[in-house]
């Protein structure tokens, strides 16, 4: 009899919490005393539908003109102000930085400090995150709005020439790539690495939300440009400076700021596309049509396996875990869901609710393996199977180990015992990735490295097709264990076997 599918409570986890929110808009500011306050007025006036309360982050950027004598005189009458200082002038991406580790709203918007925006079309930009589960809106100065200033022809066509190459690169169709007016969910915004320091943040910001499949909408906005008499930053070298960014995050995939999860690490490594689909391929003929897989990250290895009938992508890393959201946008067969390996709370809603239990590259991690193997065999239904890859050889245990937080190495017998002793029966075991161990040993007990270059992880997964098919001759134990082991589907089934 087929099992009925866990009910799960509550909207999907890309929805916003149902209470109001707080916007926190984040302005970063260098030499603005003639426009600054009446800005700072306009935004602590702006009232939204959804948005409980305001908190304004301003960062003065090292300011001759005195500017900060206004920002301080304004910020001891405003209890919704948060004034920091930068101790020079370092560039707008340097203080919108600053200005996003300190903000603490559940959406983040950023508002230069002139008043070429008006902050009145917040409203226009917190209705996506409300209705269509926005991750970013961007505010278009170029879809049509209620007014514009006519300005600059060259400068127009210099935005719009950054708009499209940055298209060309992310394969984006947004009209304004240069907007100012950019909202963001805070935890996602948080969890990007901001590296440049001036205007270039903005194609890079775009980069990196597009290779993680956030979901943007832009909506028009209204704006008032302002000449550079009267106090325009942008130039000529800003131009080149964007081209150069657009090209370079292209090429470089520096998507995760550090976190508690490693999920910068770990993204590196699961970038390696040929690699992950030689692993798909290995363990797709044991796999049934409703799969449980424990540890998806950013859904490299599901790629391979689906379609199914059911596919349930489990991580712990929220970040992660909203990727995997977005992956599965028209997916009917692919659920997401947050399951920690050690909580048998977390398995209770799918009690003998698959075929197939898929554990790659997880189990090293856990402090409780034995408790985590039991609850993976809660998930199965009688017969089912587990498929478990970890990595082995105590004597390769190196640096790169432990910064992947690896608890050990297996040997083929410690594996078998774990799965034994929760009442597995070992299909089969097998070496995986006898090439590997060459990169392994050089880097980690040679060299002694806590890494592997970006150059050297596209090198190895150039290789993998021809790894791949000479991988079974190479005359040493693999990089790591592959096992398939199985549910008993009753108390007299016996006959475990190993290749």
């Amino acid at each position: 009899m087929t099992k009925s599918r866990p009910v799960t409570a509550g909207p999907p986890a890309r929805n916003l919490p149902s209470r109001a929110l707080v916007l926190s808009v984040v302005v970063p500011v260098y030499n603005e005393r003639f426009l600054v306050r009446e800005l700072l007025e306009r935004v602590l006036a702006v009232e939204i539908d959804g948005i409980r309360d305001l908190e304004v982050v301003v960062v003065d950027d090292g300011s001759t003109d005195g500017t900060r004598e206004i920002l301080e005189e304004l910020a001891r009458d405003e209890p919704r102000m948060r004034l920091f200082f930068q101790d020079e002038n370092r560039g707008k991406g340097a203080a919108v930085r600053r200005g996003i580790d300190e903000a603490t709203g559940d959406l983040v918007v950023i508002q230069d400090a002139d008043l070429e925006y008006d902050p009145r079309d917040y409203a226009r930009l917190v209705r996506p995150f409300l209705e269509d589960g926005a991750d970013v809106v961007y505010g278009s100065r170029f879809l049509t709005g209620e007014r514009r200033r006519v300005l600059y022809f060259r400068h127009t066509l210099g935005n719009r020439l950054i708009t499209l190459l940055s298209n060309l690169f992310t394969d984006l169709n947004l009209t304004d790539v240069e907007t100012c007016y950019k909202m963001f969910r805070a935890p996602l915004l948080k969890s990007i690495p901001i590296r440049s320091d001036d205007f270039a943040m903005e194609p890079e910001i775009t980069a990196k939300v597009a290779k993680r499949r956030f979901r943007i909408f832009e909506v028009p906005i209204s704006y008032v440009g302002r000449t550079y008499r009267e106090g325009k930053k942008i130039g000529v070298r800003d131009l080149f400076k964007a081209l150069y960014t657009i090209v370079k995050y292209w090429v470089v995939d520096d998507l995760y700021a550090e976190d508690e999860y490693g999920s910068h690490i770990l993204h590196d490594l699961e970038h390696a596309h040929r690699f992950n689909r030689w692993m798909a391929d290995s363990i797709a003929e044991d796999l049934g049509e409703r799969v449980l897989e424990i540890g998806a990250g950013i859904g490299n290895i599901t790629h391979w396996l689906l379609p199914r009938e059911r596919y349930v992508a489990s991580d712990v890393n929220p970040h992660f875990a909203h990727y995997l959201e977005n992956f599965a946008s028209g997916k009917p067969y692919l659920e997401v869901a947050k399951i920690d390996l050690e909580d048998p709370g977390d398995f209770e809603p799918w009690n003998e609710a698959f075929d197939t239990v898929v554990c790659l590259n997880v189990l090293e991690h856990v402090s409780d393996p034995d408790r985590a193997v039991r609850n993976m065999a809660s998930a199965l239904e009688a017969g089912g199977r587990l498929v478990v890859y970890v990595p082995r050889g105590p004597r390769l245990t190196s640096r790169l180990d432990e910064v992947l937080g690896h608890r050990c190495r297996y040997r083929a017998r410690e594996l078998r015992d774990q799965l034994e002793g929760a009442g597995f029966e070992i299909e089969s075991m097998r070496h995986f990735n006898r090439a590997g161990v060459l990169a392994w040993w050089w880097n980690g007990k040679l060299l002694r490295r806590s890494g592997f270059g970006r150059f050297q992880l596209k090198l190895y997964d150039w290789s993998v097709p021809l790894f791949s098919r000479i991988d079974h001759l190479l005359p040493w134990p693999g990089l790591g264990l592959l096992a398939v082991a199985r549910k008993p589907s009753s108390s007299v089934d016996s006959g475990a076997r190993s290749t």
